[in-house]
């Protein structure tokens, strides 16, 4: 069982009401620019800290619980690959799974209850 104690909030940033997080105008709005000494370098748009962030949360709150990809996913009924995809920034979980995981970082144990049920 997780304490309240780790049991950390939904991060602000990742709430939208709208359904729509990031916006068009988020692939191409940089924020941070490529280094122009190092040819390698390219620009980060705003999309993908957007996705960083979600999957940084994902992964930090997988590994509070002490699972793996394969048990968090088979514990929550979220599909490995996408676990995957999500942790390494590729994909955003679309606004459903979002909430899902609202859930699950506020009641972890209630919400494999309830899927067990």
């Amino acid at each position: 069982m997780v304490s309240d104690e780790n049991t950390k909030p939904f991060p602000a940033e990742f709430s939208d009401a709208d359904g729509d997080f990031i916006s068009a105008q988020d692939e191409v709005t940089v924020a941070i620019p490529a280094d122009p000494d190092d040819p390698e370098d390219r620009d980060v748009t705003v999309a993908v800290l957007k996705r960083a962030h979600m999957g940084r949360f994902v992964r930090t709150l997988r590994h509070r619980l002490g699972l793996s990809q394969a048990e968090f996913a088979e514990r929550y009924g979220i599909p490995v690959a996408n676990i995957r995809q999500y942790e390494i920034g590729r994909t955003m979980p679309p606004p459903a799974v979002r909430s899902y995981l609202k859930v699950i970082s506020a009641e972890p144990d209630r919400t494999a209850q309830a899927l067990a049920a």
